[in-house]
């Protein structure tokens, strides 16, 4: 079943969690193209957007960026 979410413009297209627990949802932007997400089970989380680009959280403090033409941007953080 698929639902529209009138604020952020998308129709959630399909959602639910695999045999690892983890949790996904499935976005349609209409002419921008589709999406996704993944929630995971070890606090990590990763974006697949309409416009190419993906971001990455590790959720233990990496990220990356990944923009539609491929440049990629990381970041790393420590808490003491």
């Amino acid at each position: 079943m698929s639902s529209k979410d009138k604020s952020s413009g998308y129709t959630y297209t399909g959602h639910g969690t695999n045999d690892q627990g983890n949790h996904y949802c499935s976005r349609d932007y209409g002419t921008s193209g589709t999406g996704y997400h993944y929630s995971n089970t070890d606090g990590s989380y990763y974006y697949n957007n309409p416009n190419g680009s993906t971001y990455y959280n590790s959720g233990a403090g990496y990220s990356q960026y990944t923009s539609p033409s491929g440049d990629t941007r990381s970041s790393h953080s420590s808490s003491k």
